[in-house]
């Protein structure tokens, strides 16, 4: 079985939560007998072909961004070919290119779709855009959500719910580097002993404003890893609020990232909008056994993280709850403990990535297979 996964950026130019779902992927259904490839765009597609692990993957110029969505000419063309190649397309949302190319090429083959966010910060443009959306998502023969939670509080996939299936996110812990004794003796020099952690791009979403407010006047340490468009303007608020206890760390490899995981206390995870629809890092903070601070946004957040019993859930935007729990946890060793130890329950039950692969593997052969199904 061949499948072809289609989205707007991949590995190596990227590496955020959807990459990392589409790496799985690639990587897990191949025990299931099923060969991947990715397609994407790049500004700088230099070299057009390479291997990802035990995949392959194809990368075409990106001619403009616009509202965070890159266009590209040559991609038509390009999908056209690897589709006829294929025996199913796998398509990643949001992304409107896509709908244009998959409408555009007639490629007749059977789709799947993971809807892995709603559209939130270009509402404007969701109105232009709307129609061909809800004609996109009709047109797709199965449609992928991650937690019952977003199914339920998801009003764009309502008319859609026949042939929606809840697959949640999965993660194969030996994907993961293992951690050099050096590294991580280097990285407790940098670090305090005893610290909350973030990991994630920094965006607007990911509430990190609403964090760096909810620790003045205390003095948790906080380290966040990672980089994106909100970096600078985050390190002036911080400077602004004199938060000597917050450390930027900026984007590290993934056996730092390990690392880091293994030696924090636990995860504040402040994301406040519909826009963090699952979640990857608290996977991994679950994977590593920590226990875990989220808001109740409605969607897959709360369905990794259960309040009171893998950690605590505040209300977005609540810069007083999320001192609080932050209070409590850090107050209350043996309790974290506890909330540590289920949320690695938590994610050997529902959560590898074997489980994550069987499950879409069967979607697929549903398709394909229809009569063998």
């Amino acid at each position: 079985m061949r499948v072809l996964h289609f989205f707007k950026t991949y590995y190596p130019d990227t590496t955020g939560g959807i990459e990392q779902v589409i790496f799985q992927l690639c990587q897990g259904t191949r025990a299931f007998g099923v060969e991947s490839e990715v397609l994407t765009l790049s500004s700088n597609p230099s070299p057009a072909r390479l291997q990802i692990a035990d995949h392959q993957v194809t990368r075409v110029k990106e001619n403009f961004n616009i509202a965070s969505t890159g266009f590209s000419l040559q991609v038509f063309r390009q999908f056209k070919e690897m589709a006829k190649e294929a025996d199913l397309v796998h398509f990643h949302f949001p992304w409107p290119m896509m709908d244009l190319v998959h409408f555009a090429t007639r490629h007749g083959r059977p789709t799947v779709l993971s809807y892995h966010s709603d559209i939130i910060k270009q509402r404007t443009l969701l109105k232009v855009y709307g129609p061909l959306m809800n004609q996109f998502l009709k047109s797709m023969d199965r449609i992928l959500v991650a937690s019952p939670n977003y199914l339920r509080s998801n009003e764009t996939l309502k008319p859609f719910v026949g042939k929606t299936v809840v697959v949640p996110y999965g993660l194969d812990q030996l994907a993961y580097p293992k951690v050099s004794s050096e590294k991580l003796n280097r990285l407790r020099t940098i670090v305090p002993k005893k610290f909350f952690l973030f990991v994630g791009v920094l965006r607007y979403y990911k509430g990190l404003d609403g964090l760096l407010n909810a620790l003045e006047g205390v003095d948790y340490p906080v380290v966040i890893l990672g980089s994106g468009p909100q970096e600078l303007e985050l390190k002036a608020q911080a400077q602004k609020l004199k938060l000597c206890n917050v450390l930027f760390l900026g984007r590290l490899d993934d056996e730092e990232k390990v690392c880091l995981l293994q030696l924090c206390y636990a995860l504040v995870f402040p994301s406040h909008l519909r826009s963090e629809a699952f979640g990857i890092s608290l996977l991994e903070a679950s994977m590593y056994g920590k226990p875990m601070i989220s808001c109740e946004i409605g969607t897959g957040t709360t369905y990794v993280n259960v309040h009171e019993e893998t950690g605590l859930a505040v209300p977005p935007n609540s810069q007083l709850a999320l001192r609080e729990a932050m209070r409590r946890l850090w107050d209350n060793p043996e309790e974290a403990k506890r909330f540590g130890t289920n949320a690695l329950a938590r994610f050997d039950e529902l959560f590898t990535a074997e489980r994550m692969c069987s499950k879409v593997h069967q979607v697929y052969n549903e398709l394909i297979n229809p009569v063998n199904a």
